[in-house]
C-alpha cells in the first residue's frame, strides 16, 4: 500500500496502479474516455488531467495526466485545482466542435459517458458556430450501429477489437480531424466479440442494432441480475424489459467470470424470448386449455409408472422439482447417451483428481496453455477471450523486466513487440485461436486422445505409453510436456467438443502427470461441457435419454414427462419417434416449441430465463442464481411449479425448492449461499427491479386502463417490479444494473461498486464453487488408449463442428443469430474429396440415420475426418460414418 495526498486528503491504496485507477477506485470523481479497467492506459484523450507536485515543498506544480501517473509512497496531487478543472473543460469543448447536439434522439442518451463527463467537468457553454465535419455511416452486420459522425477519437474501439479481442478488420482511417473508425468497407464485423463496441464506446457510434428495432430509453427498461443460458461458461448479464418485451441483454460485471465483456451470441441471442414460437397457453392435443383444470384432470390419470427426463438448459429447482414428482429412481437426466458418458466422467475427474477448475479470470494469468481437442471459441466463447489474454503473459513479463507496467498499454506491448506466451491447440479442425498459437495438431479426436496420453507419459514416466506415434507425435509430446512442466502457471483445457471419452480421460492423466512432475497438489484444469446447467445436471444425475426409454420399456411406464429438452436432438429420431409411442400420456413442459413439444399430449407454458428464476452450475462449479426480468407471459409459470400444480401442500416458493435440493444432495448443500433468500429487505425495502428515472409508468398502459396498475408481486426473490426498493447496500448477487450518481454509462459505473476499478464486486463475486480438489491421492492411470488407426479405413470419423451462431438450440431462434448463422454443410480434407472423386455434395449415412449435405474443402481439417454441422445431425454425433457422392446409390 501507498500513502498519497489528493487535494489535500490523505489516503491509502494499492501500489502497482495508476492515479486514474486508484481516484476511481476511492470512489473520486475524476473524468476520462480513453482508458478502461480491461484495457489499460494510453494517455490519447487528455482528460483526467490533474494538478502534480514534487512533493510537499513544491507549491506550484504542474499538469499532468492522471491515468498515466503511476501511484508511488507520497504522491501529491490536486484533483479541483482550477487549472486542471479549466483544462479539463476545454478538452471537452475541442471534443464537441464536431459531435452532433442530437441527445434527445442519440440511442446513448440517457447513459452515455460523453454526457457524465461533459457534466462532471462543468461545461455548458459552446463556441465554435463553424460547420461541422461529417462521415458516411458503415452496415457492420445484424448487431452494431454505426453513427461515425459521434466519435471523440478516443481509440478504445480499436484497442479493444484489435488488440483485446483479436480482430483485424476494424481500423482507423484518415489524421487529424478526419479520423475514421470503421471497415475498409461496408460487411460484417468478424470478431465473436464485436457486441461489447457498444459498450466500450464512450459515445454513440457503435450501439446495439437488435435493440435499435424495439427501442425504449434505459431509464425506461427494468432490469434483472441473470446468468446467460447459451453456453455453461456462467456470464453475468443484466437483461433489460419493457412492456412484457425482452429489449436487450447487457453485460453484468463479475470479478471472477466475465469481467467486463460477453460473447456475441450471449448478448444477441435472447430473440427467442420474444420469438413466434414461445408457448402462451397450456395445450391439449394441440388445442388451448385451461391450465389448472387440466393440470389437476392430468395428475388424476397419472398412475402406474411415471419416466421424467429433466434438462441441462433448466434450471437445478426445476430439474429436482421433477425428480420429486417422479422420483428418484424414475429421473433420467435428458442426456444424449454420449454426453452422459464424458460429463460423468468429468465430474470423476474433477470430484477425485488433483485438479481445480480456475475461473475465467485465473486463466489469464496462465503462461503457458494446452487446448486438447475443444475449439473453445465456438463453444465456450468466454474462455477463447480469457486464452487471448493469457498469450500476452510473457510479453508482459518482458515490459515488466524493463519497469513498464502492465496498465502502460502502448507502452507495454511495443516491448513484447510479437512474444507471447505458449499456447498449443489439438484439435480436429482449425479454430479461432489458431493465430495466437505455438502450435496447431490437426487429428481425429483417437489421434488427439493418443498425444494428450504421450504427453501424459512425457511428464511422469509412470504414466501409461503410447505405441506407434510418428516421430512428429513424439517430438510435440516432449514439447509440450517440457513447455508445461517449466511454466508457472500452466493451464489445460479440454471438453466434450470432440464427443471423445478417451480425450476427455487423456486431458486427466496430463494433470496427474503434471502434478507430480511440478510436485504441487493440484493443476488448473478447465473442461469445456456445452450447456448452461450441463455440469449442475451431471452432479444431480447423469443418465441418458436412452436410458429413459430403456427403463420404459422394462417397466412398461405409462407415462412421460419432459422438462425443457427437445429429445430429438439427444436421440435418432427414430429412436425418439418408438419411444414416446410407447406412452399413453406425454406431458411436456416447455417455453419455446420444438420437435419434443409436437409430440406431447399435453404441453404445459413454462417461463424462459427472462421470466423465471433459478440456480444454474457454470462449467467452473459455481453455483449461480438468476432472477426474472418479467413476469411469465401468458399461462405460463415457472418450470419447477408445474409437476405439483395440483398440489397444494409442496414448496410456496423458489427458496423452498433450493433448501429442499440442497438438503436431499449433498454436492448441492451450499447452493441456498449463492445469492439472498426472498425475504432479504434493506431497511425494509426490497430491491427495485426499475431504475430510479423510470418514467411514463402511469401512462404505460393507457390504452387498456385509466389507473396505474398494481405492480406484479415476486414471492420468489427479494426484487420488485416497480421503482420503489433500495437502491443501495445492494449485495452483488441481487443488483440489477449498474448505476451510481454522475455515473450513467453502467459500465463506467461498475467501478462504483468495486474494491478497486477492475477487481472484485464490494461484498464479492456472486455464486459458490461446489466443487474443489479432493484431499485425496487420485486413483489409478487412465489405460484406455485408443489404437492407432489405419489411414485406409473405409469409413470416416464424424465430428460436430460447433459453431457460436446457430448451433446452441434457444440463440438459433434469433433473427440476428440465424442471420450470422453459416449455411450447414459438411467439410472435408480436399485430398479425401478427391480420393473419393466427391463434388459439391456428400451423403452420409449411419445406423438409420442419413444425410444429404452441400460439401466445402477444409484444408485445415484432418484427413480421415468428416465435419458436420453442429444442430443438424439428428440425434447426436455418430462414430464413424459411411460417405458416397448423393447421385450414387449406398456401397
Amino acid at each position: 500500500m501507498a500513502k498519497i495526498i489528493l487535494d489535500g486528503q490523505a489516503h491509502e491504496v494499492p501500489t502497482g496502479g495508476n492515479l486514474l485507477q486508484a481516484c476511481l477506485s476511492l470512489g473520486l470523481d475524476l473524468p476520462y474516455f480513453c482508458w478502461h479497467p480491461a484495457l489499460g492506459s494510453v494517455g490519447a484523450c487528455r482528460q483526467c488531467a490533474v494538478r502534480l507536485y514534487k512533493d510537499e515543498s513544491d507549491p506550484k506544480g504542474r499538469l499532468g495526466m492522471a491515468c498515466l501517473t503511476p501511484v508511488t509512497e507520497g504522491l501529491r496531487a490536486d484533483l479541483q485545482a482550477p487549472e486542471a478543472q479549466d483544462f479539463r473543460a476545454g478538452i471537452i469543448e475541442t471534443l464537441m466542435t464536431n459531435h452532433p447536439h442530437d441527445c434527445p434522439v442519440c440511442e446513448e442518451g440517457g447513459e452515455c459517458h460523453l454526457q457524465d463527463m461533459t457534466l462532471m467537468t462543468g461545461h455548458t457553454v459552446r463556441h465554435y458556430r463553424g460547420l461541422k465535419r461529417t462521415h458516411r455511416n458503415q452496415q457492420l452486420g445484424p448487431f452494431i450501429n454505426h453513427e461515425m459522425n459521434r466519435c471523440i477519437a478516443c481509440y478504445r474501439c480499436v484497442r479493444y477489437y484489435n488488440d483485446y479481442a483479436g480482430g483485424g478488420d476494424l481500423g482507423v482511417f484518415s489524421i487529424r480531424n478526419n479520423v475514421y473508425f470503421g471497415r475498409a468497407q461496408d460487411g460484417v464485423l468478424e470478431s465473436e466479440f464485436s457486441g461489447n463496441l457498444a459498450e466500450v464506446c464512450p459515445t454513440g457510434v457503435f450501439t446495439d442494432k437488435t435493440f435499435s428495432a424495439h427501442y425504449a430509453r434505459k431509464w425506461d427498461l427494468r432490469y434483472a441480475p441473470s446468468i446467460c443460458p447459451h453456453c455453461a461458461v456462467g456470464c453475468n448479464i443484466s437483461p433489460g424489459e419493457r412492456l412484457g418485451t425482452l429489449r436487450r441483454v447487457i453485460n453484468r460485471y463479475h470479478g471472477a467470470v466475465n469481467g467486463y465483456f460477453l460473447c456475441d451470441r450471449g448478448r444477441f441471442g435472447y430473440g427467442f424470448v420474444n420469438g413466434g414460437q414461445r408457448i402462451m397457453n397450456a395445450e391439449l392435443q394441440g388445442e388451448p386449455v385451461s391450465p389448472h383444470a387440466t393440470v389437476a384432470q392430468w395428475a388424476r390419470r397419472m398412475n402406474g409408472h411415471v419416466i421424467g427426463i429433466g434438462s441441462p438448459r433448466a434450471s437445478l429447482e426445476a430439474n429436482f422439482a421433477l425428480r420429486e414428482r417422479v422420483g428418484p429412481a424414475n429421473f433420467y437426466a435428458g442426456f444424449s447417451r454420449i454426453e452422459a458418458g464424458l460429463a460423468a466422467a468429468i465430474v470423476d475427474i474433477l470430484h477425485d483428481w488433483p485438479v481445480r477448475v480456475p475461473a475465467v479470470r485465473e486463466m489469464e494469468r496462465a503462461d503457458a496453455v494446452l487446448v486438447l481437442g475443444e475449439d473453445v471459441t465456438n463453444t465456450a466463447p468466454r474462455l477463447a477471450l480469457a486464452l487471448r489474454q493469457a498469450v500476452r503473459n510473457r510479453g508482459l513479463a518482458i515490459a515488466a523486466a524493463l519497469k513498464i507496467p502492465a496498465w502502460l498499454d502502448s507502452a507495454a506491448r511495443h516491448a513484447a513487440q510479437a512474444e507471447k506466451s505458449p499456447l498449443f491447440i489439438a484439435s480436429p479442425a482449425p479454430t479461432r485461436l489458431d493465430d495466437v498459437a505455438s502450435a496447431t495438431h490437426r487429428a481425429t479426436p483417437e489421434a488427439i486422445a493418443r498425444l494428450g496420453f504421450a504427453i501424459a507419459h512425457a511428464l511422469d514416466a509412470e504414466a501409461p505409453p503410447v505405441v506407434g506415434l510418428s516421430a512428429m507425435e513424439a517430438g510435440l509430446a516432449e514439447t509440450i510436456a517440457a513447455t508445461l512442466a517449466a511454466a508457472e502457471r500452466p493451464l489445460l483445457v479440454s471438453g466434450m467438443g470432440c464427443a471423445s471419452l478417451a480425450v476427455v480421460r487423456a486431458a486427466g492423466n496430463i494433470a496427474r502427470a503434471l502434478a507430480v512432475k511440478r510436485g504441487v497438489p493440484t493443476v488448473d484444469l478447465c473442461y469445456a461441457v456445452p450447456e448452461c446447467n450441463t455440469l449442475g445436471l451431471a452432479l444431480m444425475d447423469g443418465h441418458s435419454v436412452e436410458d429413459a426409454f430403456a427403463a420404459a420399456r422394462e417397466n412398461d411406464a405409462s407415462s412421460l414427462i419432459v422438462l425443457e429438452n427437445d429429445l430429438y436432438r439427444r436421440a435418432p429420431a427414430a429412436l425418439v419417434d418408438a419411444a414416446l409411442a410407447r406412452f399413453r400420456q406425454r406431458i411436456v413442459i416447455d417455453h419455446s416449441r420444438n420437435a419434443t413439444t409436437a409430440r406431447a399430449d399435453l404441453l404445459l407454458p413454462s417461463g424462459s430465463f427472462a421470466e423465471t428464476e433459478g440456480t444454474l452450475v457454470s462449467l467452473e462449479g459455481r453455483a449461480q442464481r438468476f432472477f426474472s426480468v418479467m413476469p411469465p407471459l401468458g399461462a405460463a409459470r415457472d418450470a419447477w411449479r408445474w409437476p405439483f400444480a395440483a398440489q397444494r401442500d409442496t414448496w410456496q416458493n423458489l427458496d423452498a425448492v433450493t433448501a429442499a435440493c440442497a438438503a436431499a444432495l449433498p454436492v448441492f448443500a451450499r447452493i441456498v449461499e449463492a445469492a439472498p433468500a426472498a425475504g432479504f429487505r434493506i431497511e425494509g425495502d426490497k430491491i427495485a427491479r426499475a431504475p430510479a428515472r423510470y418514467s411514463g409508468r402511469t401512462a404505460m398502459h393507457a390504452d387498456q386502463r385509466l389507473h396505474e396498475p398494481k405492480p406484479p408481486d415476486d414471492p420468489d426473490s427479494a426484487l420488485s417490479y416497480s421503482m420503489e426498493g433500495a437502491e443501495s447496500g445492494i449485495p452483488p448477487a441481487l443488483r440489477p444494473v449498474a448505476w451510481a450518481p454522475h455515473w450513467n454509462s453502467h459500465q463506467q459505473a461498475t467501478t462504483q461498486f468495486q474494491d478497486e476499478a477492475g477487481g472484485t464486486l464490494r461484498g464479492g463475486d456472486p455464486g459458490v464453487r461446489l466443487i474443489e480438489p479432493a484431499d485425496t491421492p487420485a486413483p489409478c492411470w487412465f489405460e484406455d488408449i485408443p489404437p492407432l488407426l489405419s489411414p485406409d479405413e473405409p469409413d470416416f470419423r464424424a465430428v460436430i463442428l460447433h459453431r457460436i451462431f446457430g448451433g446452441e438450440e434457444l440463440s438459433a431462434l434469433a433473427a440476428p443469430i440465424i442471420e450470422r448463422a453459416p449455411a450447414a454443410c459438411a467439410l472435408m480434407h480436399p485430398d479425401d474429396i478427391a480420393r473419393l472423386g466427391l463434388g459439391d455434395g456428400v451423403t452420409v449415412a449411419w445406423e438409420r440415420c442419413r444425410l444429404d449435405l452441400p460439401l466445402r474443402p477444409e484444408p485445415g481439417l484432418a484427413q480421415g475426418v468428416i465435419g458436420l454441422p453442429e444442430g443438424g445431425v439428428p440425434g447426436g454425433l455418430p462414430e464413424r460414418v459411411e460417405v458416397w457422392a448423393p447421385q450414387e446409390e449406398q456401397p
